[in-house]
């Protein structure tokens, strides 16, 4: 369902587009609010792909070359540059930007007005301008049905990543052998190409204290 003044298939804005046929591929039970602009793809035979259910609300761009899976949740003016993956059950708050070729993992929450540049990883809230994990998504994780058992195991994972102080091939290592969830993280991050959003450093954290009581 598209609203009026929404754009499907435009031509994608990269300088190297030179008019090749390319396409704008959109699955079922889609929702699309006004000013969306869904663009098609750069490259002779190339595809722009938007999976099942998700919701484009008002003002959100969609650039060339992306993958969107499904039951994702994009707020108001949130935009996503070229060759971006999102994954399933991703949910971005408004005005958060994308830089191209990064990936959104299943389930991963970002909050308003992140400035995304890295892999954001499966399962967590990212917020932040420079971006940073602050913990599972725990909300998100209870409302989709994940027993407590995999939540724990997150939390876990969470722990072993972030503040454990292991090298993270040893903490990758210790985490592959819990839940599927978490084994999904794993290859998640060992398929990451321009590296992952990381939690906040003891410094930053402090730092942020001191600004809360000033």
């Amino acid at each position: 369902m598209g609203e009026r003044n929404a754009v499907l298939g435009g031509a994608p804005q990269d300088v190297k587009f030179r008019g090749e046929r390319s396409n704008l591929v959109i699955g079922d039970d889609n929702l699309i609010r006004e000013s969306v602009t869904l663009h098609r793809a750069c490259g002779e035979g190339e595809v722009t792909r938007i999976g099942s259910r998700n919701f484009f609300m008002v003002g959100v761009h969609v650039a060339h070359n992306c993958v969107v899976g499904d039951d994702n949740v994009f707020t108001n003016g949130a935009a996503l540059a070229g060759h971006i993956t999102v994954e399933d059950h991703v949910f971005l708050s408004n005005n958060v930007g994308c830089h191209q070729f990064v990936r959104l993992g299943r389930y991963a929450m970002v909050g308003g007005k992140s400035k995304i540049v890295q892999d954001v990883l499966s399962f967590f809230i990212t917020d932040g301008n420079p971006a940073r994990v602050r913990g599972i998504n725990s909300v998100g994780l209870r409302r989709a049905g994940f027993s407590s058992e995999t939540r724990r195991a997150l939390k876990n994972a969470y722990q072993l990543l972030f503040r454990s102080g292991m090298p993270l091939d040893e903490a990758l290592r210790e985490m592959e052998i819990q839940d599927e969830n978490v084994a999904h993280l794993v290859n998640f991050i060992r398929g990451s190409q321009r590296g992952f959003t990381r939690a906040r450093t003891r410094d930053e954290r402090e730092s942020e204290e001191e600004r809360l009581l000033v």
